[in-house]
């Protein structure tokens, strides 16, 4: 593994360097290197699952003050499941950096979503050992919790009834939603809707999908409700 690369890449620090290859090596890299005494990334993914679940519930607690605890859990476990997981990793690069054996290589592990998802754990371990809690949650700041805010994970949300919630606790008003805009071919198509409050618009969400839009529209004027 090239520590350098990895830490000039992430731009982050670690002073255990012995830590951080660990947290990228899998069991079929040791089990090649018996003589060299390595170590996987096992107990690191154990500890790095945890401190992940910390990180997103306190976030999800301090940024969504009108979200049910139903909501948030169902949220949190869209953002740790393993399809996003594999996500985070790609688009950090980490199947690059992973150690492995040659059997486990041949048969096409790098890309294995898995093991991608393991890696992306220990590594959250790893920092948290080296590096502490504060700097697990700044990592996620730059490179998790964009998406949430985003919307890239309202498809596992129903902002929609939230808004409705939260609006007639306020106010006896009426919640309108409608598309104002197709635009894409057949296959990919993208849907711009726009949220109505008392006849007044008030946001406008995008997705893949109808429903998609409509929830993004929603998690929009809930987000400038709670500003």
């Amino acid at each position: 593994m090239n520590v350098s690369r990895f830490k000039k890449k992430l731009d982050i620090s670690f002073t255990n360097h012995d830590l951080l290859r660990q947290a990228f090596t899998h069991s079929s890299y040791v089990n090649e290197h018996r003589k060299k005494q390595f170590t996987d990334n096992e107990r690191l993914e154990f500890l790095g699952d945890a401190v992940l679940e910390l990180g997103i519930s306190q976030y999800l607690y301090r940024h969504h003050p009108q979200m049910p605890e139903g909501e948030m859990t169902k949220l949190r476990a869209a953002i740790v499941c393993e399809e996003s997981l594999v996500d985070f990793a790609q688009d950090l690069e980490f199947g690059d950096y992973i150690l492995l054996g040659k059997g486990e290589e041949q048969t096409g592990g790098r890309t294995r979503p898995a093991l991608l998802a393991d890696v992306f754990e220990s590594f959250l371990g790893a920092l948290y050992l080296d590096q502490g809690y504060d700097q697990v949650l700044l990592f996620l700041e730059d490179h998790i919790l964009p998406k949430i805010s985003s919307g890239a994970f309202s498809h596992a949300m129903d902002y929609k009834s939230q808004l409705q919630e939260f609006v007639q606790q306020t106010q006896n008003v009426t919640i309108e939603y409608e598309i104002i805009e197709e635009k894409g071919p057949s296959h990919d198509k993208e849907f711009i809707a726009q949220v109505r409050i008392q006849d007044e618009v008030f946001k406008v969400g995008i997705g893949r999908t109808k429903k998609e839009a409509e929830q993004r529209a929603a998690k929009h004027a809930l987000d400038s409700y709670n500003q």
